[in-house]
Formats: structure tokens, sequence, C-alpha cells
């Protein structure tokens, strides 16, 4: 063949017009990555892809739905991720046009398209070879491709050492294109995945590609630093081929995690001598207790997300076991160690909230919570829950309780009272008081509290959850 190429200033792309009626084909080069690393990311791209709750495993192109439609919002996109491994996909086609982000493994990808229409394959099946167009992507390159309904496509790698490529890809209308009753079913009912919106290609255009030699047809070469059949292409390529399995073999020495973080406003919290002479606390353990504290966090006017005191004191409770500190469960795993041998109670929960992992269902706060007693006042102003558990060393009681303030302010209160039992619990208590007043009780706290101002942050399942089923 006869190679040629031009000069791209911008990003190097291809617009290749249909064989029929349909929309171009458009394929750019965005960037090139560095020396092995599209196998890499292929490698924990994929791997996390695989954990995804929405993963399917089908048609040699493992896929996941990241994002589905909200048609309640007149919103019928979805996101997808699928990868093509070293052996590529068959030939297929999609109802709607596609438009993806990918970035091509260390041996670089093929595109391959048929735009021909159903009329004309009808007419001569020969179309689908005739409209045959192939792009060839280097090694380690983010690109993107759109494409009309109805395109026969195909990717492969061109290395067999190597994965093809990794995708992102937005449907933007799922009902788009000419659906089959099926599918549409699938689509509304929101559950759909690329397998399902997928039609591979039929046996007698399969028997006609079988006969083709690949090799002869018409391919457009797209490249970032040099012209793509040089000389220093080639080495480039050598290079990546040879770079990007040793990138791999080094990325499985660490795992492929990934981290949520969230960042929350930091109210003061403040120390009180005692409960409020109304509160649960002041008649739980009356007989000298051992150890009491009562932190209050108070928020400013207009910053709590609800006016019902019940209703913030459910999210509150919630927080303490969907967003506990990582610093007191680190605490609670070295204390349920030590005491483990002496059969006391543990738990992953801080002490003085528990209880709220109790399988004990006989009063429950708002349908879900376990509690000694609840109290909320005939306005909705004030609420408060009791928790505790008896151990063998020790008794503890805990309420938590919620006040809207005549000004807007709402207060947030976490009290704790201990009675021991025998000279080992007042050891335990005299061993963990200053912890327990300093860190545990007001990061508890504010870690619920977080939570309950902005409870869709955490979106993370905990072996917890299931105690609030």
């Amino acid at each position: 063949m006869l190679d040629t190429h031009r000069v791209s200033r911008s990003f190097p792309s291809i617009s290749l017009p249909s064989f029929g009626d349909g929309s171009p084909v458009e394929v750019a080069l965005i960037t090139q990555l560095g020396i092995g690393a599209g196998d890499q990311l292929l490698r924990d791209a994929g791997r996390r892809q695989a954990a995804h709750p929405a993963f399917v495993d089908e048609l040699d192109e493992p896929s996941a739905r990241l994002g589905g439609m909200h048609l309640a919002h007149d919103d019928a996109s979805s996101l997808y991720s699928f990868s093509v491994g070293r052996q590529g996909h068959p030939f297929h086609r999609h109802a709607g046009p596609r438009m993806f982000t990918a970035i091509a493994g260390s041996g670089g990808a093929q595109l391959r398209f048929s735009t021909a229409s159903d009329v004309q394959l009808q007419r001569d099946p020969a179309a689908f070879v005739h409209a045959l167009r192939c792009v060839d992507i280097p090694p380690d390159c983010l690109f993107t491709v759109r494409f009309g309904s109805g395109t026969w496509h195909q990717f492969v790698s061109r290395h067999p050492r190597h994965p093809a490529l990794f995708a992102l890809s937005c449907h933007a209308n799922e009902r788009s294109g000419a659906l089959t009753a099926e599918q549409r079913a699938r689509i509304d009912a929101d559950s759909a995945d690329i397998p399902t919106l997928t039609e591979v290609l039929p046996p007698a255009l399969m028997q006609l590609l079988a006969q083709t030699d690949l090799a002869r047809l018409p391919v457009v070469s797209l490249s970032l630093q040099s012209p793509a059949r040089s000389a220093l292409a080639g080495l480039c390529a050598r290079t990546r081929d040879l770079v990007g399995p040793l990138r791999v073999l080094l990325a499985r020495l660490r795992p492929a995690h990934g981290y949520v973080g969230r960042r929350a406003a930091d109210y003061p919290v403040q120390a009180q001598p005692d409960p409020p002479a109304d509160s649960l606390l002041r008649q739980a353990l009356a007989e000298d207790p051992g150890h009491q504290d009562y932190t209050t966090l108070t928020l400013p006017p207009h910053s709590a997300p609800h006016r019902s005191a019940s209703a913030m004191l459910e999210t509150v409770l919630e927080g303490f076991v969907l967003n506990p500190p990582p610093s007191v469960g680190r605490l609670m795993a070295l204390r349920n160690v030590l005491v483990a041998p002496l059969q006391l109670r543990t738990s992953p929960l801080g002490c003085p909230v528990s209880s709220l992992l109790s399988g004990d269902r006989t009063t429950l706060f708002a349908g879900r919570f376990p509690v000694h007693a609840q109290r909320v006042d005939a306005a909705d102003r004030s609420a408060e829950v009791l928790l505790g558990a008896d151990d063998r060393h020790l008794r503890f009681r805990s309420c938590v309780r919620v006040q809207c303030l005549d000004d807007g302010r709402v207060q947030v209160s976490l009290g704790t009272r201990v009675q021991t039992h025998n000279a080992f619990g007042r050891m335990y208590m005299a061993g963990i008081n200053g912890v327990h007043r300093r860190h545990i009780s007001p990061a508890l706290l504010r870690m619920a509290v977080a939570h309950a101002l902005a409870p869709e942050l955490v979106q993370v399942t905990t072996p917890s959850d299931t105690a609030l089923a």
C-alpha cells in the first residue's frame, strides 16, 4: 500500500462518511500517556469494573453500568464502562448512536467500522465488506469515538500480548433508535446493559467476513509524536510493547483499591458538667455512677436539614452506625482484642452507641434503632433516646438528644453514665476516662452530625448495615 500522511496541529482526527445514509464515524486522538501506561490502566480499571455491582461479562466485552437514567427528570442518558481484551470482540451494532472516550493498551488498537445500511445489505451482502474501514490507534493513547445508530463495529488489539482498550461510553438517549420490544422493555425498566442493547453480526455476514483478507482493507492511522509508519514510531511501539507488561507486573504489587473521602464542617463541641434536669440520662443509673460525661454540639441557624427533632435524631443515630470515626474504630478494634479473652462484650462501634447494633427489637426508635427508652415532645422540638448495655464489669447508659432552639439553632448532645461492678471495671474506666471525654465522645458526635447534615455523601455498604434493616 502507498502510505501518506498529513500534519495536524490539533487533535489528529478522521471523519469517515457513512456508506449508507447514516451519521459519519468520528475518531480523534487526544493525548499519549507514559510508556506502558495503557496496559497498567486497563488492568486497574478492569479489576475495578469487575468489582462493580452492575458488572456483566458477555460478548468478549466486559462492562458495567456506572450511571442509569433519571426518567423522572426527563433524562434518558446512561453511562457505561467497557473493556476489550487481547482477542478483541465480535462485530456488532446498537440501535442508538454511541460516543465514548477510551485508552488503548500498550500494543495499540484497531477500530473497524462498516456503515452499510440494512437496505444495502439486503440488496448485496458484499456491501458490508465494501463499507469496511479501519482506524489504527497507537499504543497508550487517549482517544474519542463517535458513530451513528446501526453502525457495525469491532475493536481488536494490534498486538496479541496486549489488551485493546478500556472505555467510558455515554448513551445520550437510551430510548433512541430501532429498538426491539424486549430492549425497550428493559430500558423502560431501567435495567438495560450493554449486552442486551447489542446485536451481533448475522451468520451469513460472519461467513462473508471470514473469507475477507482484512489486511487489505483501507486503514487510517492516527498518531501523535511521529508518522504512524516511520522508524521513530516503530521504535516507540516496540518500547511500549516491552514496558507495558512490566508495568502491569509491578502494579500487581499493590492492590487496585480506591477511596471515597468526605469533609464536613468542624462545629465546636462543649463538655457539660451534668446532663439537663429533664434528660432521660438523669433517671438512668442514678445510684452514684462512677463515670459521667455530657457533650453538646450546636449547629448555627439554618444549617440543620430538618425542622423536626425526631427526624434529625433518626439521621444522627444512623450517622453513628454508618459514619463512625476511623480513629474510634481502631481504638475499639484494639479494645476488642484485649477483652476477648475475658469474655467481655465486643462491638465495632464506640461504646456509647454500640447498643445500636443490638439484636434486641423490643423497643425501637423510628422503627429501626433498638433503645432502652425514648421521648419526643408534643411540638417535636426535642427528641431523646436512651441507649446502653450491661457487661460483667460495668453497666453503661447513653443518651442522644436533639433540641431545636427558638433562635433557629439546633443542639445535638451525647451523654454517658457508667456504673462499675468490680475492681476491674473501676480500673478499666480509670484507664479510658481521659480518651473517652477528650476524643471518643466528641468524635462520635461530630461524625454522626456530619452524616445527618449530608447523609447522601455516605454511599458505602458496611457490615453493620444489616442492623438497620
